[in-house]
């Protein structure tokens, strides 16, 4: 291969220091060939992991054929799942109103706890002693403090 030749070039004289040498190129020029192919791989997988992202975001262009026929089975497909959903609903007994709309429905709901309440003997007292006058109360007025500051929740 790369030695051959040089040796018979060499022949008579000193030829390891020329030998080593031309083996040393040789490898080295393997060596950047070994590198460059691998660059170029690793390029050529970039370019194609580019490509196919701008596949994954490239879709079917829009017209109003292909949307108005999407939509129709959209919509279709909507309906379904709604009627599925009544079915499932109607077949469990769920058609309970909400609070809202029983309220607004049957006013007598309003009263309706308190009746309970009543009925079963459980009454409410309230101890009216807990409650004292304003008057009585030692609350200071905002108005009074020069240092009060609303916006300021660390003054007095």
């Amino acid at each position: 291969m790369v030695l051959a030749p040089k040796v018979e070039e060499n022949l008579g004289m000193v030829m390891i220091f020329t030998l080593v040498s031309a083996v040393q190129e040789k490898l080295n020029e393997i060596v950047d060939h070994i590198k460059t192919r691998i660059e170029e791989e690793k390029k050529q997988k970039e370019r194609e992991a580019e490509e196919a992202e701008k596949e994954c975001f490239h879709g079917t262009p829009v017209t109003i054929e292909n949307f108005l026929s999407w939509k129709a089975k959209f919509d279709t497909e909507l309906l379904e799942l709604k009627r599925k959903k009544m079915k499932e609903e109607e077949q469990a007994g769920k058609n309970k109103l909400s609070g809202k709309q029983l309220f607004e429905m049957d006013h007598n709901l309003d009263t309706s706890d308190i009746q309970f309440l009543e009925e079963a003997g459980n009454s409410v007292e309230v101890d009216e002693s807990l409650f004292q006058e304003m008057d009585d109360l030692e609350l200071e007025d905002e108005d009074d403090d020069p240092d009060y500051n609303p916006v300021d929740l660390e003054s007095d």
